[in-house]
């Protein structure tokens, strides 16, 4: 049995598409929180698993709460901007089941391909991107960072596979889309590492930016993706600016 595990808030353009893409599956758990469009009613007439929650504990541990309503021995966790293919559920079908004959512990990473503005994005450091996403129930946990969390597998013995067909990613379909998580993610990740000691400088803020431009648009070869190519290597480096700029000015209020 695969459950599937997503967190929402606000997806209502979204949560239609990516549940029917994980259908195959046996048990769809949606945790949702927040949202002020028509998520939850989208969600109330799918056939998932449905919780909300009062409070936001981060991105961490939320999905840590979809991952314990779960009843599947496998769980593949989702996000509602990602679709599973038809190629990509027949694979981790025959995974699952191959990896149930074999008798060790395995979890499996799934390469993502994202789109931006309508176009898929095949450098900047976007492609390839492995996720680790399929695992045995009870043999993973996520971390309880606020922003950029990530799967730890709780055994070393656990061997991680590749599979090959991609998990499409609509990740930005407007530039709005991207500042708007950039902007969450920036305070986010700013008050969770202030939280924990880190101060830095203006000087700082400005090198990663160069940095994250030169290193992706460069190195990456985003300059292969054309003018989308040149936007996300460019809005990468504003990604980095924002974050530090973020914990600058934290630093300086106090």
């Amino acid at each position: 049995m695969i459950s599937s595990i997503l967190i929402v808030s606000n997806e209502e353009s979204n949560l239609d598409a990516c549940v029917r893409s994980v259908s195959w599956g046996q048990e769809c758990v949606i945790v949702e929180h927040g949202s002020t469009d028509n998520t939850v009613e989208i969600a109330r007439h799918l056939n998932v698993k449905l919780s909300q929650t009062v409070d936001w504990p981060g991105f961490g541990p939320q999905k840590n709460r979809a991952l314990d309503l779960a009843c599947g021995e496998w769980v593949l966790s989702i996000d509602a901007d990602e679709r599973v293919t038809a190629e990509l559920a027949q694979e981790i079908t025959n995974a699952v089941q191959n990896a149930d004959t074999i008798g060790w512990s395995v979890a499996f990473e799934i390469p993502r391909l994202t789109q931006f503005c309508g176009v898929w994005i095949r450098h900047c450091g976007w492609t390839p991107d492995y996720v680790l996403r399929l695992f045995k129930r009870g043999e993973a946990r996520f971390s309880d960072d606020l922003v950029h969390e990530k799967l730890q597998l709780l055994s070393a013995d656990t061997q991680v596979v590749r599979l090959k067909n991609p998990l499409l990613h609509y990740s930005y379909p407007t530039p709005e889309h991207y500042w708007r998580k950039l902007q969450r993610y920036s305070q986010d990740w700013a008050r969770q590492r202030y939280a924990c000691g880190q101060r830095t400088t203006i000087t700082r803020a400005a090198l990663s930016a160069m940095t994250a431009f030169v290193r992706s648009y460069v190195f990456q070869r985003g300059f292969l993706d054309g003018a989308m190519g040149f936007a996300v290597c460019t809005m990468q480096a504003q990604a980095a600016f924002g974050k530090y700029f973020e914990l600058y000015c934290l630093g300086r209020q106090k």
